[in-house]
């Protein structure tokens, strides 16, 4: 055979195996785990959103807070992350206008040394709401909007389920031509790396959650030391997550139905800025990982389609052949992800094409990384950022 015949059918061989054997990640149906018995007596529950410079999102997440029904008692503690735009401000004029649960507006400052941003507005947040005494502590961004019903729906899996961290990896906007092609991806690649069904295993084989919705029991968060064991971490979920599983926290993640993201991405310029900030973090800012990674995305992604088409050209069949098999095996598990996200099925076939946008990224947030400009982010940038620990 070919080179690229060999390629080829190295690709196809990957392709099997990660549909059989990467625990089923292209599967969408992880979704909160079904309550047999709802609490007795809820738990007092304590919300608090890290927020800087959010005031064009904030009309439509911070109300869905609010209004919350919850049959338990619950606060809101919205952190003003040294916002320029007035989102403490605003945040106190829509709790006048919306009632519902009780908002705190803090704003701690500037971060200490060694802290991100995000990290140190929760640390202010957390010991703010550890001091009502609350069983669980919803972390939830910004930019994230909850069905009435979200938080007395999360409280009740964690509790009958005996789980110490609920995450749910909320519904992020699609709506422009970029989102379209490259948000469900996204979700999707990160579902490749951390299969849900392996983290929610009794004995798990990955771990990981997703920062935009996180309940966590207070007595496991203290326990685990967090945030301050984790203060430095751009990809903080992951680092949160890992936190958690050292001290012997029972995990579970999963697609939310009722969480969702309003914060827009309308343009490439806006999806490349999120998604490089914290890639070659998640690499450990090692050049050999990068390189591993580079050369992964081609074999797994790029290879299918161009060996169908060279092969088809030159005559290759063998080429062809794999190219074609794998190319469609690679866009059957995407369908189930473009369905999540009621988008049209023939974006799937375009996925080589998203991964490729994906490979460049990456490379982009290592040249970045050694420009000094590292994980920038509303006005700050981290020059030598920390990924999540192993231990």
């Amino acid at each position: 055979m070919s080179t690229l015949a060999w390629f080829s059918v190295v690709s196809l061989a990957v392709w099997l195996w990660l549909l059989l054997g990467q625990g089923f990640f292209w599967r969408t149906d992880q979704r909160l785990p079904p309550v047999r018995l709802t609490p007795g007596g809820w738990p007092r529950v304590a919300v608090v959103v890290p927020a800087r410079d959010e005031a064009e999102v904030l009309p439509l997440s911070l109300p869905s807070l609010l209004v919350q029904d919850y049959p338990g008692t619950a606060e809101v503690f919205l952190v003003d992350d040294g916002s320029t735009d007035g989102t403490g401000k605003l945040a106190v004029e829509l709790s006048e206008r919306y009632g519902g649960l009780p908002l705190t507006v803090v704003s701690p400052g500037e971060p200490e040394p060694g802290w991100t941003g995000k990290l140190w507005a929760l640390r202010h947040g957390m010991a703010l709401a550890r001091a009502r005494g609350p069983e669980f502590l919803l972390l939830t961004d910004a930019d994230i909007a909850h069905e009435p019903d979200s938080l007395r729906r999360l409280v009740a899996a964690a509790a009958d389920n005996g789980l110490d961290l609920v995450s749910q990896m909320a519904r992020l906007r699609v709506a422009s031509f970029w989102e379209r092609l490259v948000v469900p991806a996204f979700v999707y690649f990160f579902a490749q790396l951390y299969p849900f069904r392996w983290i929610n295993r009794p004995r798990p084989w990955a771990t990981a959650a997703a920062g935009g919705c996180v309940l966590l029991r207070t007595e496991t968060a203290v326990a685990a030391g967090v945030p301050e064991v984790i203060r430095q971490a751009v990809i903080d979920d992951v680092s949160l997550a890992r936190a958690v599983r050292r001290v012997g926290g029972r995990i579970w993640l999963g697609l939310a139905e009722r969480v969702d993201s309003v914060r827009p991405y309308p343009g490439l310029g806006e999806l490349w800025r999120m998604i490089a900030r914290s890639a070659y973090a998640q690499l450990r800012h090692s050049p050999l990982l990068l390189a591993g990674t580079v050369a992964g995305l081609a074999l797994v992604y790029l290879v299918p389609p161009t060996a169908l088409v060279a092969g088809a050209g030159s005559g290759d069949a063998a080429a062809a052949w794999a190219g074609g098999v794998a190319w469609a095996v690679m866009a059957g598990t995407y369908v189930p992800m473009l369905r999540y996200y009621r988008q049209p099925l023939w974006l799937a076939p375009l996925l080589p094409f998203t991964a490729f946008l994906y490979l460049l990224m990456t490379v982009d947030s290592a040249v970045r990384h050694y420009r000094g400009r590292g994980a920038a982010w509303k006005g700050r940038t981290y020059t030598r950022p920390e990924t999540a620990p192993d231990r």
